[in-house]
């Protein structure tokens, strides 16, 4: 299937130096390039492209400004592509699916490529889903009911496979498999995985919601554990026990969280 593409930058030769790179992609449809942000703003609008590549630094209408302008639509997948490395954090907070810096190496857009098959992938399953209880309820009514919707289903690749986090002045992606449990401080997140501890500025509500549930539980009001990660279940006092994760490292279970434990026993 085609990806239908967007190219955003200000420069000519960088528009024509990435689609020479992306012809090695034949899945690729380069279906317009844009100059500014305000013509990108309107041929996203006009073209409701798959898959955007936006140049960060325009006058008068940065990319961050184009994707503040399109709130009211559903967007595309953004990469963002620039020649400076101080707006990570910031792309990745703007939910890109990645930051390319210039010139682009073809090995790291072939691995963007990757994310954005992935993504894409998830996305398109997500509306088949959708399409095809729509047809059900016109002619199985009763079918319909049964089925989970797209949001309900707990399929692994709904979930976050990497996590961006911001920490000591650098940013870390983490596998997800590598986190062993997260500790709630605020609205900071402490992840820790086999060989490190990283804060994470987000809630634990937000960060559930990106993890799939089938591996990560909540065992108490502030600590989500990896359930790979269980090696033994120590009972406790007053309904409490005591989860011994991989790396010896020792996490309590709430009562209100015990049925999360029964899955153990």
């Amino acid at each position: 299937m085609k990806i239908r593409t967007i190219l955003v930058d200000d420069e000519t030769l960088a528009i024509q130096g990435l689609e020479l790179r992306l012809q090695a992609f034949p899945e690729v449809e380069i279906i317009d390039r844009c100059a500014n942000g305000r013509e990108a703003i309107r041929s996203i609008k006009t073209h409701k492209p798959d898959l955007v590549f936006l140049d960060i630094q325009m006058p008068g209408f940065d990319g961050f400004s184009v994707v503040s302008g399109l709130a009211e639509v559903e967007p595309p997948l953004f990469v963002f592509v620039t020649a400076y490395n101080e707006f990570a954090l910031k792309a990745f907070e703007a939910q890109a699916v990645d930051y390319l810096m210039k010139p682009v190496e073809e090995e790291r857009l072939a691995a963007t490529m990757e994310r954005i098959r992935q993504r894409l992938g998830e996305k398109r399953a997500g509306e088949e889903s959708e399409r095809l209880k729509t047809l059900l309820a016109e002619v199985a009514p009763e079918a319909v009911q049964e089925m989970p919707s797209a949001a309900e289903a707990p399929a692994s690749n709904r979930f976050e496979k990497l996590i961006n986090i911001k920490d000591r002045g650098q940013i870390f992606r983490v596998d997800v498999e590598s986190i062993e449990r997260i500790d709630a401080a605020g609205d900071y997140m402490c992840i820790y995985t086999g060989d490190n501890t990283l804060i994470l500025r987000e809630t634990m509500k937000d960060l559930e919601k990106r993890l799939d549930p089938r591996k990560f539980q909540r065992v108490h009001r502030s600590t989500i554990v990896n359930l790979e990660q269980v090696r033994q279940v120590k009972p406790h006092t007053n309904g409490e026990c005591f989860l011994v994760l991989g790396s010896g490292a020792q996490v309590k279970v709430s009562r209100s969280y015990r049925d999360v434990v029964a899955r153990f026993l």
